[in-house]
């Protein structure tokens, strides 16, 4: 059995874990899998890591280019994350001939094509698991299990900060800002927690998802997100009072116009199994036409977890250099499909707005809504201190630009105080 030789960059959270996976079950490699991994070189700025991780001396490195520079090194693991070193670290590894393994959602999402084309060009992999919901296999379903489907959607729960914050919410009624201490205090959020909150993570993520589940190249800068920075306390009431559940969700459908693909607060049905979703866990709901409807979930972050996918796909590439296979599955984006802009979306739209409580408040704004031909399907209204009330509209079906104008000219109404809220509907 040939010892296959790896070189470890980053040993941060999730480069921890991989060294505690590998020193756990590396005998279990070699008799289950039929592997002998050695983790032979290792390189991280931090140089106390080392020690603390019981790490060899002559095998460590602050200098990352002398794991690449290892002629005997077979596949490099690059957890640096970013898309500045990293990405240096990932196109010198396949550009000497190593394949990669990376948790690195962000380069993937920005700079997936010319990683793929340097893998191929140089006959090695680059294998990507824990870029996209930790633990949780999706990437090598949608590559391998679910190829004999046209995928219809790939949505999700793919960010377990903001899915923390948003359960505290709603179990206990805590304020975005009440929720982010907590969750920072507990090690769920950064400190700063921009990419998360802001749904930037989330992304990334779904751009990758996207690539891969319709064959199509899309990049992070193509998803119109939006955080959770505005979701109030009485959102969420009003959302339960209509048996709707408040989620970040990243989407991704097939359209005939091309690919939809957006990151935003979403109400949906509290029957849906995403709704059941809380905590810090994740989940993927993934349609095709063959297999139906199909959910994938799990802890989506931590260093157990994200570590799981990195020594998986570890254990996958040692197997092909093993046994002298080429690379079998590469960069999946064979078509050119367009990105559809936002303001052609079609949903329900839930819309919180403070007004001057008088008379004629309703018929003002329902008559501007018909205006821009956007129906309105439900109100509520509840009576707030200072003269200013809160007044909840739920839209039928409707265009995104048809609200976005509707609700200018709303705000610009003598009556209306302040737009608090605008989250899209989806019945899923």
């Amino acid at each position: 059995m040939r010892t296959v030789r790896v070189g470890l960059i980053g040993l941060g959270t999730v480069g921890s874990g991989v060294v505690e996976i590998l020193a756990r079950h590396a005998e279990d490699f070699r008799r289950r899998a039929g592997v002998d991994v050695e983790l032979a070189r290792f390189a991280d700025r931090s140089v106390e890591r080392f020690a603390d991780l019981g790490l060899s001396a002559d095998k460590c490195s602050a200098d990352w280019h002398d794991v690449i520079a290892d002629d005997s090194i077979d596949i490099v693991i690059e957890l640096i994350g970013g898309t500045g070193v990293a990405r240096e670290v990932v196109l010198a590894a396949l550009n000497s001939g190593k394949s990669v393994v990376t948790a690195n959602k962000a380069l993937l999402a920005s700079h997936g094509e010319e990683v793929m084309q340097a893998a191929e060009a140089n006959g090695v992999d680059v294998l990507f698991e824990a870029s996209v919901g930790g633990g949780i296999p999706i990437i090598a379903p949608l590559k391998h299990s679910l190829t004999s489907n046209e995928i219809h959607t790939v949505m999700g729960i793919v960010n377990g900060t903001t899915n923390y914050m948003l359960t505290r919410m709603a179990s206990d009624g805590l304020d975005y800002v009440t929720a982010l201490a907590e969750a920072q205090a507990k090690g769920f959020a950064e400190a700063d927690p921009t990419a998360d909150v802001d749904g930037f993570d989330a992304a990334a993520k779904i751009a990758i998802l996207c690539s891969i589940a319709f064959n199509s190249r899309v990049v992070m800068a193509q998803v119109p997100a939006e955080g959770i920075r505005g979701i109030a306390p009485e959102d969420i009431a009003y959302a339960a009072e209509m048996n709707y559940t408040i989620k970040l969700l990243a989407i991704g459908r097939r359209t005939p116009e091309g690919i939809d693909v957006r990151v935003h607060p979403t109400m949906i049905p509290n029957a849906h199994p995403l709704a059941s979703v809380n905590g810090v866990y994740n989940a993927i709901y993934v349609v095709g036409d063959a297999v139906g409807e199909t959910m994938f979930f799990g802890e989506g972050a931590g260093s157990l977890p994200a570590a799981s996918a990195v020594v998986g796909d570890l254990i996958e590439e040692a197997r092909r250099i093993q046994t002298g296979c080429a690379p079998l599955v590469g960069c999946t984006c064979t078509e050119t499909l367009p990105v559809r802009d936002i303001a052609q979306l079609q949903t329900e739209y839930y819309v919180r707005l403070a007004v001057a409580d008088q008379p004629g408040v309703l018929a003002a704004v329902a008559t501007v809504f018909g205006a821009h031909g956007v129906s309105i399907g439900s109100v509520i209204q509840k009576r707030a201190e200072g003269g200013v009330a809160q007044i909840v509209y739920v839209t039928h079906l409707a265009c995104e630009a048809d609200v976005r104008s509707a609700l200018a000219e709303i705000e610009s109404l003598d009556v209306v105080t302040s737009i608090a809220a605008v989250i899209r509907v989806e019945d899923l």
